[in-house]
């Protein structure tokens, strides 16, 4: 038994390498959207008292996700992938990922907010950020740092902490050209 997961896991590393350099070489090129999911945090779910303005109130990044945010902009300098623009969530793990990998205040977006409970609010959520992917059409990326139900409703992908997902528009939903693992 152990032997076929480890066989699993080392079958798994190679897909993961190629995806994520297939992900840099489409980032190199510019004109790209990234969804970013923020990096690694300290808990799980924002405590009863949440606060969107006060950061004391909310799951935060670990020092992991702070070191896996400096790491994240690290590559996008070494790898040559030009940013534009940074949209974020309001939430603190959103922001500070942002702010420390590509050490400037990103642009608030509140439909990058974890999604609403109400079908109808979670709905508009999706479309203005669907809009604003469909409008986007500058010569370097534009990142969009979110969360992982937001990712998941728009392109149908888990990815993981810190993880990018490198999407275009494709009839009324996003197509996923590549993704990057930091």
């Amino acid at each position: 038994m152990i032997r076929f997961l480890l066989a699993l896991f080392l079958l798994a590393v190679p897909a993961v390498a190629h995806a994520t350099d297939a992900g840099w070489a489409l980032l190199r090129d510019g004109g790209r959207v990234v969804l970013l999911r923020h990096a690694l945090v300290t808990g799980t779910t924002d405590p009863a008292n949440f606060d969107i303005g006060n950061c004391a109130t909310q799951v935060n990044l670990s020092a992991r996700g702070k070191q896996q945010a400096n790491k994240i902009g690290a590559l996008f300098g070494a790898r040559s992938a030009p940013v534009e623009r940074v949209l974020s969530s309001r939430y603190c793990r959103c922001l500070d990922t942002a702010r420390i990998a590509f050490e400037a205040e990103p642009e608030l977006f509140a439909p990058l907010d974890l999604l609403k409970n109400d079908p109808i609010e979670k709905a508009a959520q999706l479309d203005a950020v669907m809009k604003e992917i469909r409008a986007y059409s500058g010569s370097d990326n534009l990142v969009m740092v979110t969360h992982l139900e937001n990712i998941q409703a728009l392109t149908g992908v888990s990815p993981r902490e810190g993880e990018a997902v490198v999407v275009e528009p494709q009839g009324d939903g996003l197509r996923v050209l590549g993704r990057v693992t930091f």
